[in-house]
This record gives structure tokens, C-alpha cells and sequence, in this order.
């Protein structure tokens, strides 16, 4: 018998995110991905709610308004300057930029249009404005060890986000 998805489960699925409208895959993981349930805020609560129940080898698809995850697009995030106001190593579509505003507070921003003039970076969440289709492969469903309760996951064998950013073409630098 399967074991369910319930709290103090490990779960170790794979997942695609897909643009309702147009259909584009817009992200997968490469590798899988590890959480506990019920321990792990890792995924939306409305994907959380729908794996709950649920066994190894089932697919499932969560259709999500990614407003009510990210809140509305906001244009005063989005800034164009001349590229030669821009330091060179941000001049790539795809880097990602830290900034800090006057109270110290950061902000990420990704860099989205360049040409030979001007350079464009936008501070909302690329997500924001779609609605999407989380398609989730359930892989694993085990009993967590009491470490992993704590952490939250697995042992994630050195991954960083640096890494996985970088496998989904987004660079990351921070300025201040």
C-alpha cells in the first residue's frame, strides 16, 4: 500500500509550470525537489492543499491566478536608463539585481530588454499578470526522519540558490 501525503510525510516530486493562456512552459525543475508536509512552506498553500491525499506516482494539475501569490504587476517597478549609466556586468537579459533603496531595504529586480541604448530591469515577480498550471509528479511519499522534520527537507547536498537560478539562465548580482 502507497503511503499519503499527510504531515510529517517527505514528498520529493518534480514539477512544470505552464501559461494558462498560451500554453509556453514557462519553468521545470531539472532535479526533484524535497519537502516535509506540514513542516515546509516551499510551494503555494493552494498546491500544498491539493498534494495533501495524494500517493507516489500520481500527476496532478493546480491551475493558480499567480496575483493572489505575487499581488498585481506594478509598472513604477519597471526602469529603464541608458546602458551607458549601467556597469557591464548587469548588461545581460536574465541577471538578476539586488538593489537597496534609501531605508536599506532590497529589492530584486531581473534585467528584461537591452538594446544598444537603453537597458530595461523590472521589479515584479516574472509570475505576476498569469495565471498558470502547476503540474506536480509525485516521486516520493515516506515517513520524515526527525531531522528532516527540523529542517524541513532533505539534505540538499550543497545545491544553492545561485545554482538553480543559474540553470534557469538568471544571473545574480547585488548592488547597493
Amino acid at each position: 500500500m502507497s503511503e499519503l501525503i499527510e504531515d510529517d510525510k517527505l514528498v520529493e516530486l518534480s514539477y512544470r509550470i505552464t501559461d494558462a493562456k498560451s500554453g509556453q512552459v514557462l519553468s521545470a525543475v531539472e532535479f526533484p525537489i524535497a519537502y516535509v508536509h506540514g513542516h515546509n512552506d516551499i510551494l503555494a498553500p493552494q498546491v500544498l492543499e491539493e498534494l495533501e491525499g495524494k500517493k507516489a506516482g500520481d500527476i496532478i494539475d493546480v491551475p493558480i491566478d499567480c496575483n493572489s501569490i505575487f499581488g498585481p504587476r506594478d509598472e513604477s517597478l519597471v526602469f529603464t536608463d541608458l546602458i551607458k549609466n549601467v556597469p557591464e556586468e548587469f548588461r545581460e537579459v536574465g541577471t538578476a539585481i539586488t538593489m537597496e533603496n534609501d531605508k536599506g531595504e532590497a529589492k530584486n529586480f531581473i534585467v528584461t530588454r537591452m538594446d544598444d541604448k537603453t537597458l530595461t530591469v523590472d521589479g515584479n515577480n516574472p509570475m505576476c499578470g498569469r495565471e498558470v498550471i502547476f503540474t506536480l509528479e509525485i516521486l516520493t511519499v515516506r515517513d520524515a526522519s526527525d531531522e528532516e522534520i527540523e529542517s524541513g527537507g532533505k539534505d540538499n547536498d550543497g545545491v544553492n540558490l545561485d545554482d538553480v537560478l543559474k540553470t534557469h539562465g538568471v544571473k545574480s548580482h547585488s548592488i547597493n
